[in-house]
């Protein structure tokens, strides 16, 4: 199985269960935690602007957009990334590269600036990691499949 394969099928189960799902012998699901979190209530978009009212993360890092292709996330890429401060960031806009129609699903994650250089480092470090790597906590991935309102 080719990188893309992979990333799209374990991005495809988080978003259809959207609960605990078995991956690698590891249960991992999709949500908040409680040292990072995106809040969604009250999410706005203002034609390719999205804003999340807070978004909290533990280090520097990255709001990041993956776009839906064929109904389905695409992990190998992404449509949007904003830079995050440590700690709680208020009113985060975020600009959507292609744009965004009502309905639109997507996914919104956090990724951390490991080299702290400000710049998102969107490369393939091995099978299924970017160097600035999705944010976990346990096995939680900071992030949420929803559609753009």
């Amino acid at each position: 199985m080719n990188r893309h394969q992979f990333t799209k099928r374990i991005l495809t189960i988080l978003v259809i269960s959207l609960a605990q799902t078995s991956v690698f012998g590891q249960a991992v699901s999709m949500g908040n935690g409680t040292k990072n979190w995106i809040n969604v209530e009250g999410l706005t978009r203002d034609q390719g602007t999205l804003t999340f009212l807070e978004v909290q993360i533990e280090g520097n890092g990255w709001l990041v957009i993956h776009p839906f292709e064929e109904g389905a996330p695409n992990g190998d890429k992404y449509v949007a990334s904003t830079y995050l401060q440590d700690g709680k960031n208020l009113n985060v806009s975020i600009d959507v590269l292609k744009g965004l129609e009502s309905g639109e699903m997507f996914i919104v994650m956090l990724h951390r600036d490991t080299n702290e250089n400000k710049v998102l480092d969107f490369i393939f470090v091995d099978e299924q990691n970017v160097m600035d790597r999705a944010v976990f906590e346990g096995s939680t991935m900071i992030g949420h499949a929803i559609a753009a309102p």
